[in-house]
């Protein structure tokens, strides 16, 4: 069983950077895409970005030269950094493997 765990969310101002990261449990990491999703409060969850296993990254529209995912394979450890944050990316952050597992997400509120 895989278990991914998120941290890093928390109150940020408007303008302001935050990195978000996910570990995930058990062997293999790195020859997985991994995705990290967000949802707003009354929405649908979206997609934010992803990343190959041969490290090849795509972003939604909204968050493209704003995030940067990336991943580190010795450490298990997805990460999201958020640069430039807008109140509308106020959100809870959830990373998953392939869509298959997902962790519990991490509340990020952008607000002043």
């Amino acid at each position: 069983q895989v278990q991914l765990v998120e941290s890093g969310g928390g109150l940020v101002q408007p303008g302001g950077s935050l990195r978000l990261s996910c570990t995930a449990s058990g062997n293999g990491f790195g020859i997985y895409s991994m995705y990290w999703y967000r949802q707003a409060p009354g929405k649908e969850r979206e997609f934010v970005a992803g990343i190959g296993n041969s490290g090849n990254t795509n972003y939604a529209d909204s968050v493209k030269d704003r995030f940067t995912i990336s991943k580190d394979n010795t450490k298990n450890t997805l990460y999201l950094q958020r640069n430039r944050l807008k109140p509308e990316a106020t959100a809870v952050y959830y990373c998953t493997r392939g869509g298959a597992f997902w962790g519990q997400g991490t509340q990020v509120t952008v607000s002043s």
